[in-house]
């Protein structure tokens, strides 16, 4: 039975994590806010003044995805864009007097999805759980990345099928 438990442990993280940014995205939405709005803007928070080539790597969008989102932004009055000195075909991203509203909202709602979350675990439970999962963290963050032969069906030579995968 625990073996059981331990082989699905992948599903497990991921519908977590799903369920999770499922709940946090109906509480952001009574605000007309998306997720990639939130995860941009506390971004910039802590990276006043990076490029939009280095903050669509940071929140993993497509450049044109951003692009975007910071036009809403933009409009919003929550970003402003400006001429990196290095480069003035480059643009540098700021945050505006008006996004600290917004993202104290945003870091209120993560509490709240947080506290629903974590609901019946101690504090000490919550903080071992925080640890282990930044080892695992760490863990992934640390591998190489597989040679590209690696869909090799357990090195018989034979490629796995998408199915088998």
């Amino acid at each position: 039975m625990a073996a059981d438990r331990f082989r699905q442990l992948g599903f497990l993280l991921k519908d977590v994590s799903r369920r999770y940014t499922r709940r946090f995205e109906e509480r952001a939405h009574r605000f007309a806010l998306t997720l990639p709005q939130c995860r941009v803007l506390i971004l910039l928070q802590s990276n006043q003044g990076v490029s939009q080539k280095r903050l669509a790597e940071l929140a993993e969008l497509d450049p044109m995805t951003l692009v975007r989102i910071l036009d809403r932004m933009e409009a919003d009055g929550w970003v402003q864009r400006r001429f990196d000195p290095a480069d003035r075909r480059a643009h540098t991203m700021w945050l505006t007097v008006a996004a600290e509203t917004v993202l104290e909202q945003i870091w209120r709602l993560i509490g709240e999805t947080r506290t629903e979350m974590l609901q019946g675990l101690s504090g000490e439970e919550c903080a071992q759980l925080v640890a282990l999962i930044e080892r695992v963290h760490a863990n992934l963050s640390a591998l190489p990345p597989l040679p590209a032969d690696s869909a090799d069906d357990a090195g018989n030579g034979r490629k796995a099928t998408r199915s088998e995968r």
